[in-house]
């Protein structure tokens, strides 16, 4: 199984650093909500997968169950065993639940639309990003604008008008007709 691509793109994120190996790593991770993808081997403990579903709820991340075993995901990371891991980057995370999907549409399908989406949107945030930076040293600005001319609103007839006093507190009173 050293030739799988999905075990290719961990070691790849691993080389980028883009990947948090063991429980504690990847705990850290979430709670800094850094991690984009959390992944579990197929013969992980119950407590580890408790774990790993706590991690995803308090970090806003998806956890996932591999077809991996943890000495194959040990293997390709350069470790004895590996029973959890947590990808760091959107676009590795999307690219290795694209290729799980590839395998098994049903179980891993909506999870890569989940997080192709995301990674789409991560990837336009930092094109953003460096357009804004790249205007910013050429000393580009917005065009003045003008503001937008205020409408003109009709007198109040009579009713009550709702003012805020000191400390926020509320003050009613009939309005004086001109």
């Amino acid at each position: 199984m050293p030739n799988d691509p999905i075990l290719h793109l961990l070691g790849l994120a691993k080389k980028a650093g883009r990947l948090e190996i063991g429980e504690e790593p990847v705990g850290g991770a979430c709670r800094a909500r850094q991690a984009r993808l959390i992944l579990l081997a197929a013969d992980a403990a119950p407590n580890t997968r408790r774990r790993a579903a706590h991690f995803g709820e308090a970090g806003g991340v998806l956890w996932l169950e591999t077809p991996f075993t943890k000495g194959e995901l040990g293997f390709i990371l350069g470790r004895s065993s590996c029973a959890m891991l947590a990808l760091t980057d959107a676009g590795f995370g999307a690219a290795v639940v694209e290729k799980l999907a590839a395998r098994d549409p049903d179980r891993y399908g909506p999870a890569a639309r989940q997080l192709r989406d995301k990674a789409d949107r991560v990837l336009q945030r930092q094109k953003e990003q460096r357009q804004h930076e790249k205007n910013l040293r050429q000393g580009k600005r917005k065009p003045w604008a003008p503001p937008p001319p205020k409408e003109e609103m009709p007198p109040h007839q009579g009713g009550k008008a709702v003012k805020h006093g000191p400390g926020g507190r509320r003050l009613t009173g009939k309005l004086r007709k001109p």
